[in-house]
């Protein structure tokens, strides 16, 4: 059995993994995290969307893993987009993140 080549396979894996969701992400900020469609992300990233199925699943496991993306890189405008919408995810930000994530969203509310 050849482990150097299951484990730069399984590295590629995480590397285009990795990428879906740093563009998932981008996305998500740019036309709101709970509009963003897999063909959209698919589109941006660069892949097929039985690709992003093929490591997410569904939708819903997808927005999942987008939202722990947005809280590990206290993306706060999608945190507060989850927050806004009752996400469960989103729930599990800190309680100083999930404070930011509001403030900025009241701050960008028209006066």
């Amino acid at each position: 059995m050849n482990t150097d080549r299951i484990y730069k396979n399984a590295q590629k894996g995480d590397n285009t993994r990795e990428s879906i969701l740093a563009h998932a992400l981008a996305l998500s900020h740019e036309v709101g995290y709970e509009v963003v469609t897999r063909n959209a992300i698919a589109e941006r990233a660069g892949c097929s969307g039985p690709l992003i199925s093929m490591y997410f699943g569904g939708m819903r496991n997808l927005r999942k893993a987008i939202m722990r993306e947005a809280i590990k890189h206290e993306d706060l405008a999608v945190i507060a987009q989850g927050l806004a919408a009752k996400d469960k995810e989103a729930q599990k930000a800190s309680a100083h993140l999930k404070m930011q994530a509001l403030a900025t969203l009241i701050q960008e509310m028209p006066s």
